[in-house]
C-alpha cells in the first residue's frame, strides 16, 4: 500500500470527470487500499480517486470513531435522495476550510464493492453527506462550488498564500 499525493484546490485536475471502472481487478483493489491508507493518513473521512489524480469512479469513506468501518464504492450512483440538511463540510483538497453545505438528508446509492459485487446502500447523517461529497469529486465538483463567489475567491486566495509560504 502507498500514501498518495492529494491534489489541492484550485488544481484544475480536480475538475476532471472520472470514468467508470469496467472490471474490478487486482489493480483496482490496490488503488482502493491506497485510497484508504491515504485517507486515514491525511486524516480524513472520505476520499475520491480524482483527488489523487486517478480519474476512475472510486470512492472510499470511514466515519467511524475507531476508523474501523471502511466503505468502498466503485461506480457509485445516487438513485434516490430524500430531504435536505445543512452540515459543515471540509475537504482534504481544500485544507483548513469548513463551510455549511446543503445536501440530501438521506440517499440510496448503488455501486460495486471492493470485490466487484453489486451493492445498494441507504445512507444518512455524516456517512450520507460524505458519500455525496465524494461522488461530487468524481463529477469534477468541489464543495466550494456550493458557496458564494466571494467565499470561493477568499478561499482561493487563502490557499494560494499558504502554498506560496511552503
Amino acid at each position: 500500500m502507498a500514501i498518495l499525493q492529494i491534489l489541492q484546490y484550485p488544481d484544475p485536475r480536480l475538475r476532471n470527470v472520472a470514468v467508470a471502472v469496467g472490471t474490478v481487478t487486482d489493480d483496482v483493489r490496490r488503488l482502493v487500499d491506497d485510497l484508504l491508507e491515504t485517507m486515514y493518513d491525511a486524516p480524513g473521512i472520505g476520499l475520491a480517486a480524482t483527488q489523487v489524480n486517478v480519474h476512475k469512479r472510486i470512492i472510499v469513506a470511514d466515519v467511524s470513531d475507531a476508523r474501523d468501518a471502511p466503505l468502498c464504492l466503485i461506480n457509485p450512483t445516487i438513485v434516490q435522495a430524500i430531504g435536505s440538511e445543512q452540515m459543515e463540510e471540509g475537504c482534504l483538497s481544500v485544507p483548513g476550510v469548513y463551510e455549511n453545505v446543503e445536501r440530501a438528508q438521506a440517499i440510496t446509492v448503488r455501486g460495486l464493492n471492493r470485490n466487484g459485487d453489486p451493492v445498494e446502500l441507504e445512507l444518512e447523517d455524516l456517512l450520507g453527506v460524505c458519500v455525496q461529497h465524494e461522488i461530487d469529486h468524481l463529477d469534477g465538483k468541489l464543495f466550494v462550488d456550493y458557496l458564494s463567489h466571494l467565499k470561493r475567491t477568499r478561499i482561493r486566495k487563502k490557499l494560494g498564500k499558504a502554498q506560496k509560504q511552503l
